[in-house]
């Protein structure tokens, strides 16, 4: 039995970039494009050519993609004027690209409010405006705004306007959930009665998620027969976001019900560069990712319960619905004071630690974590800093640079400019050294104090020079003039890996130095460097 052909529309430049915060810049804009094409979605809609310079700039590049077909996007013509001497479309026309996709109005109620036009100028808008680019050979789609709301409003009207462009030769009829309120056995129901009339091979979808049933709304109307889905990277677009195709790419794959009808165009070892791809859209946007996306966010196959551990060590699909790696993720076992033995073990085999079933230092390293965090600690998310504990409770790690002493003020000038310095006594190899520094805040002050002066740390020097601090987090645990509080470092280094660190006080600044520390430390520990003397 040959399966039937999906064909992935990725609109993540055009209508993810309409996402508050989001200004794609040309290179940005690149980078997601060339990550798309490796991928090997059909489609990349780059953008609406002559609606602002990025976007015109971007279609007037060479891009030659080996997998995916660069698609311009546009509305129909405007009344009053013919389809080949609209600038709208002239510009769409000369944006060199195989395919052209055109929203245009499929409620009435929209026709008469927001065009202010008869329903039949609207018809003929379309319609003319298909026959336009497919009389010059351009792969022609339409995307029916409103569809759904226009479908339940005047079935007949919305039918009328997706014929008029499947009439003229459209190759795909987008029908578009546009203000995302749409539920998914509406879409099913809508979307089995519509393939009456055209052939479910030329339909798509475009869901937005409002209700937060994008993906539901695309699985549902594939099931009516839709042969077209169109989303967003990490389901990026305005308001709640768009259909995500990081989501929907691996259920097409993956899941039975859909691997066994339909095939995508995309193989098994790209399907690998989902989680990469997830990742490279966030790192481009400077944001920090949604660790709890499905099949790619970094809690997707986190673990924490005891009694889950035990049975995903026993049988991963106990608690996993895929093997993450074949999405490009990974397992991740959570250490807590929810944690058993399980955990603990697992963790450690994880990181590389070796150990005998009956060693007494993994329960003593169990009882340690319970009572961390039993005074605020928490090692949920602090990968680095639950390492270095265990290894030092395993006795597997050396002593790098020993902190002596510290001394962090606050003051502000006469100019009104607030100062934060910071002295710090360090000993390296039984020699004490003396850093000083400033900064916006105590911490970036203790900071700087250290790594501006790694010269001074003799044979670390090389090794701290390109440590970063990526990012800086405190909470207060409790209220009262006892207060806790926790703070969690980010850090990375030219590598690109990035690792996390923990300290709780009652003091922010000695909670923040403990986080700091363990920063260095582990950054040493990781780069193999030599032990302090």
């Amino acid at each position: 039995m040959s399966k039937e052909k999906l064909y992935i529309f990725d609109t993540t430049l055009r209508d993810g970039a309409q996402t508050q915060g989001v200004d794609f810049s040309i290179d940005d804009k690149l980078k997601i494009a060339e990550a798309l094409d490796r991928l090997g979605v059909d489609y990349i809609e780059g953008g609406w050519p002559g609606a602002n310079p990025t976007d015109t700039e971007f279609f007037q590049k060479k891009i030659n993609f080996k997998n995916s077909i660069l698609t311009a996007f546009g509305m129909t013509k405007k009344i009053g004027r013919s389809a080949e001497n609209d600038p709208g479309l002239s510009a769409l026309m000369n944006s060199n690209t195989k395919a052209i996709c055109l929203v245009g109005k499929s409620w009435d109620f929209h026709v008469d409010v927001a065009l202010g036009i008869s329903n039949q100028e609207n018809l003929e808008n379309i319609s003319e405006s298909a026959k336009h680019f497919i009389k010059e050979k351009k792969e022609f789609m339409f995307d029916a705004e409103h569809f759904f709301d226009g479908y339940k409003n005047n079935k007949k009207y919305a039918l009328d306007c997706i014929k008029a462009a499947y009439n003229e030769g459209a190759r795909w009829i987008v029908l578009c959930d546009t203000n995302g309120g749409t539920l998914p056995h509406e879409v099913l129901k809508i979307v089995t009665e519509v393939t009456k009339e055209i052939p479910g091979k030329n339909l798509g979808i475009h869901a937005h998620n409002d209700t937060g049933n994008a993906v539901a709304n695309s699985l549902a109307a594939v099931m009516g027969g839709v042969r077209q889905i169109q989303g967003t990277i990490n389901g990026l677009g305005e308001r709640c976001g768009n259909a995500n195709l990081m989501s929907l790419i691996p259920t097409f794959y993956l899941k039975k019900d859909f691997s066994e009808k339909f095939q995508i165009n995309i193989d098994k070892e790209n399907i690998k560069n989902l989680t990469q791809c997830s990742r490279l859209l966030d790192e481009i946007l400077n944001r920090k990712p949604n660790q709890h996306l499905p099949y790619v966010g970094a809690a997707a196959f986190s673990h924490k319960g005891g009694l889950h551990v035990s049975a995903v060590q026993k049988n991963p699909k106990t608690y996993e619905h895929i093997n993450p790696t074949l999405v490009g993720n990974a397992r991740n076992i959570i250490v807590s004071d929810q944690a058993g033995k399980s955990n603990i073990i697992s963790r450690l085999n994880s990181i590389g630690i070796n150990f005998k079933e009956n060693d007494p230092n993994i329960k003593k390293l169990l009882e340690e974590v319970k009572d961390r965090e039993f005074i605020g600690y928490s090692y949920d998310g602090a990968d680095a800093s639950f390492e270095l504990l265990a290894r030092r409770i395993m006795g597997e790690i050396p002593r790098y640079i020993l902190i002596k002493e510290y001394d962090v003020s606050v003051k502000k000038d006469v100019q009104g400019e607030i100062i934060s310095s910071a002295k710090a006594q360090l000993e390296v190899d039984k020699k004490i050294i003396l850093c000083e520094g400033e900064g916006n805040g105590p911490v970036h002050a203790l900071d700087n104090a250290i790594r501006n002066n790694v010269d001074k740390l003799a044979k670390y020097s090389k090794y701290l020079k390109d440590l970063k601090l990526v990012d800086y987090k405190v909470r207060i645990l409790n209220t009262g003039t006892e207060a806790v509080t926790r703070v969690s470092i980010e850090s990375t280094d030219s590598r690109g890996k990035n690792w996390f660190t923990i300290g709780v006080s009652a003091n922010i600044i000695e909670a923040s130095f403990k986080a700091l520390v363990d920063s260095l430390d582990y950054k040493l520990f990781k780069d193999n460097a030599p032990a302090s003397n």
